[in-house]
């Protein structure tokens, strides 16, 4: 007899309106401005610090290389390793810029 009356109630009214999709448009929000908005702006400074390179910089790779700029192509950097060794990298796996002089304090 219970499980009739459950069955015949009204079903709740649907009038949420704007106030339904507010809490995906303030998480949205907050996801914007938490994580892409600085992803974005950590992005431009890499593109930034890597158009920026030249002869005579000092750079980390993304594998820890460290080593010194000899060369800049449009694709590829040479870098000086050690005395007489110059290995070619692409420019996308420069993560660092080091102040000058890094290399010699090492």
């Amino acid at each position: 007899m219970l499980i009739n009356l459950a069955h015949a109630a009204d079903a709740a009214p649907n009038d949420a309106g704007i106030m339904g999709f507010l809490p995906l448009i303030v998480i949205f929000v907050l996801f914007y401005f938490m994580m892409l908005r600085p992803q974005m702006k950590r992005a431009k400074e890499v593109k930034t610090m890597l158009d920026a390179l030249q002869k005579g910089d000092e750079v980390v790779t993304a594998g820890g290389t460290l080593g010194k700029v000899v060369k800049v192509t449009e694709n590829f950097i040479g870098l000086e390793i050690a005395a007489n060794t110059v290995v070619n990298v692409q420019r996308t796996a420069i993560q660092t810029l080091l102040p000058k002089g890094t290399i010699k304090d090492i």
